[in-house]
């Protein structure tokens, strides 16, 4: 019996179909040029295998694609996690890392990081008068100038609100505070934001951090140092020292408890009495606050005044004044304690000034308490008049448009030039005790104050002298021609009764 031979197409048909179905989709059949079943087979089997290939090939380069776009969408994930979206610096997650990694480098032998943590002065004000876009924008302004002061590879980041941090790796000390001092200058500088010109300087605190520290205590230390910083004046560096933990739990205190004093009305007034030089009578009064502490007594301002800067109850803490100052002046004018030209001084702070709901909130006091705007007088630090910008101009004139007076306050202590007395609109200058302190007991010191009550005449503004403290210095200002007095010599802050008494039992002089 004979057998046919195998077709040897078979052969390749099978190993091509075992090879395609392992997943080999590049593999080919040999064409068969005979027209009958296994060459149509062959044929259909390659063409599948075309399929397959052109099927797998689109399949790879999605999936390709897919994964492409997933390690995007983590990787912006991952910044997004780390970085602050209104300025796009370091947020405090990624600070706390890049710390981490210092102070392990610290504990290897390296030098130790230092921690600056600042905190914009007056920045609520801003928010508060301007609308929070100008305050992002002075916000993002900010971020800016930071990153411009320090190195490429120190870490600015933002950890929220108006607060911020710069680490410097492998830092000591004195560059350490050159980079803070670098920094305040930079922010001192005036920021355009929109049409206005605003001035935004900063309270640092420093830390270099000690070995085996860790993030949190470091943080908590730098932070502790700056609340420091803003208890001194505006634009100050603080460094670290055990010292100020405690005083930082004192602080979280008073705070709680000046928010209820300014509710439950805890604070008091005391005025002191301002003299007409030439005729001895009491023309006004200064107010000035007092918190009648349940525990601690009488404090003094010096003792929360900055407090309430820090923690924006500065604002709320200055209506409480300004209202109950306006009142007490309604109420002696009605028992006729006082006559119609008798004025009381108020000091508002440069956060106060700032905001746009002032000049609605003196109007509204003056027309509830019926007092006439030229009895009341608003003083202003000299530093305010001078340095602020377009919005404390705009305070000023709106208050001059009102009827009330302006007073500079502390005239003589840094800025003090005829230029600026023709130009902003103030009635009164008051100079400054330092000035005075000496007048009698140095002939140059007496030309000099001469000197500058000339300015302040030729300017067409009246002059107040504040700290008289004797007969002699009283005597020598009037015969200067210096409008009005101020001191311990004439009386020293008084609660209301007081006042009353001493203006009822004041008599001109010679009779």
């Amino acid at each position: 019996m004979t057998t046919e031979p195998q077709d040897p197409r078979l052969h390749a048909l099978v190993e091509g179909i075992v090879r395609i179905a392992g997943g080999d989709l590049s593999t080919r059949i040999p064409p068969s040029m005979d027209r009958d079943d296994v060459a149509a087979v062959i044929a259909g089997i390659n063409l599948m295998a075309d399929d397959l290939q052109t099927i797998y090939q689109e399949l790879e380069e999605r999936v390709e694609s897919r994964t492409a776009m997933l390690r995007a969408a983590q990787v912006e994930l991952e910044r997004t996690a780390l970085t602050d979206p209104l300025t796009q610096l370091a947020n405090r997650t990624a600070l706390n890392a890049v710390l981490g990694h210092e102070l392990d480098e610290s504990a290897r032998g390296e030098m130790p990081p230092a921690l600056l943590l600042l905190d914009l002065d007056s920045f609520k004000g801003i928010n508060d008068s301007l609308g929070h876009s100008a305050g992002d924008d002075v916000l993002r302004l900010i971020a800016q100038r930071l990153q411009e002061a320090v190195r490429e590879n120190d870490t600015v980041a933002r950890l929220g609100g108006d607060e911020f941090a710069v680490l410097l790796p492998k830092t000591n000390l004195v560059r350490a505070r050159r980079v803070a001092n670098r920094i305040l200058k930079a922010l001192t500088e005036s920021l355009e934001v929109g049409d206005l010109r605003i001035t935004c300087g900063a309270s640092i605190g420093l830390r270099i951090a000690d070995a085996g520290q860790s993030v949190e205590d470091l943080v908590m230390e730098a932070d502790t140092a700056m609340y420091a910083a803003k208890a001194q004046p505006h634009g100050s560096i603080k460094v670290f020292e055990p010292a100020l933990l405690y005083a930082r739990r004192l602080q979280s205190v008073l705070v709680t408890e000046l928010r209820e004093a300014i509710r439950q009305d805890q604070l008091v007034l005391h005025y002191q009495p301002i003299i007409e030089l030439t005729t001895g009578r009491i023309e006004g009064v200064e107010a000035l606050v007092r918190w009648n502490h349940p525990e601690r007594g009488l404090l003094y301002p010096d003792q929360f005044i900055q407090l309430a800067e820090e923690t924006g109850m500065i604002v709320d803490l200055g209506h409480w004044v300004l209202r109950h100052a306006v009142r007490q002046l309604r109420n002696w004018q009605l028992a006729s304690q006082v006559d119609d030209s008798f004025n009381v001084r108020v000091n508002i702070s440069s956060t106060e000034l700032q905001n746009l709901e002032l000049i609605e909130h003196v109007r509204d006091i003056l027309r509830e308490t019926g007092v006439d705007a030229a009895n009341l007088i608003i003083e202003l630090t000299e530093s305010m008049a001078v340095n602020g910008g377009d919005l404390d101009q705009y305070s000023m004139t709106g208050l001059r448009r009102l009827g009330i007076q302006l007073e500079i306050d502390d005239f003589g202590t840094g800025y003090s030039s005829i230029s600026y007395l023709r130009t902003l609109p103030v009635n009164v200058v008051k100079i400054d005790r330092s000035l005075i302190s000496d007048l009698g007991g140095d002939e140059k010191d007496t030309n000099f104050v001469e000197a500058v009550l000339h300015l302040i005449h030729a300017c067409g503004l009246k002059a107040l002298a504040e700290g008289i403290e004797t007969a002699e210095q009283a005597e020598i200002l009037t015969r200067m021609g210096c409008t009005s007095g101020q001191g311990y010599y004439f009386g020293r802050p008084s609660p209301p009764d007081a006042i009353a008494a001493m203006v009822g039992n004041w008599k001109p002089r010679g009779r």
